[in-house]
């Protein structure tokens, strides 16, 4: 099978054949035969998790995309794998309306509400000379850990890491590192709130504070939002 992937890639004949056997030109979703036909037997999905009628998964065989036990993505949500893996552990919903862009990894217990934005993929523009369409992409994966709730409308940029707890508040532009156990709301987000665990509670932010960001342990460090 690497062989075989080794020529695909070497011959640029193969290449565009290949890309045509998997999506029809000038489209950005995979044929009706690998949605129905080969994608039930690449992807690895939990017999446990829901995935809605309405939810539009465009998924290509040669990245991942895995869903964990009892996750859910809920109605008219988007997922797409071409430009990178999509990863979900276990427990994660993703709210109505939704769109996923990998590639991004989700842990576990994980609340994403309606209408998030998510996309590790961005596009080139530095030549005028082009359309902004033709000159390419990159991606940087997103990765967020167990225990996050997005709010609303959020929307979170390419190589974004969301820590552990955190909340995203509803409406929030999240452009740099969410740390641990923390609030962030706004645009760009900003920390509001951390939880400091030699206190054992939630503490409000100040502007100075908000400024910087927090280690593991709600512990303020010089680095950050």
């Amino acid at each position: 099978m690497s062989s075989l992937k080794e020529r695909i890639k070497a011959s640029p004949k193969l290449k565009s054949l290949a890309q045509w056997l998997l999506q029809a030109p000038h489209q950005y979703r995979p044929r009706w035969w690998i949605r129905h036909i080969v994608n039930p037997f690449v992807n690895k999905v939990s017999r446990k998790a829901i995935i809605r009628r309405s939810a539009r998964l465009d998924i290509f065989p040669y990245k991942k995309f895995e869903v964990g036990d009892y996750s859910i993505i809920e109605d008219f949500t988007l997922i797409a794998n071409a430009c990178g893996d999509v990863v979900m552990g276990q427990k994660v919903l993703i709210g109505c309306g939704s769109k996923v862009t990998g590639p991004i990894k989700f842990g576990n217990n994980i609340l994403l509400a309606q209408n998030v934005v998510m996309s590790g993929l961005n596009h080139d523009y530095e030549d005028p000379s082009k359309p902004i369409v033709d000159q390419g992409f990159n991606v940087k994966e997103i990765v967020v850990e167990d225990g996050v709730w997005m709010g609303a409308g959020v929307i979170v940029t390419p190589g974004v890491r969301i820590g552990r707890n955190a909340v995203v508040g509803a409406g929030s532009v999240v452009t740099r590192d969410v740390p641990p156990y923390s609030v962030v709301v706004g645009n760009p987000a900003r920390i509001v709130k951390y939880y400091d665990f030699k206190v054992q509670k939630w503490i409000k932010t100040s502007k100075s504070i908000a400024a910087k960001s927090l280690n593991t342990e709600g512990v303020l460090s010089s680095v950050g939002m």
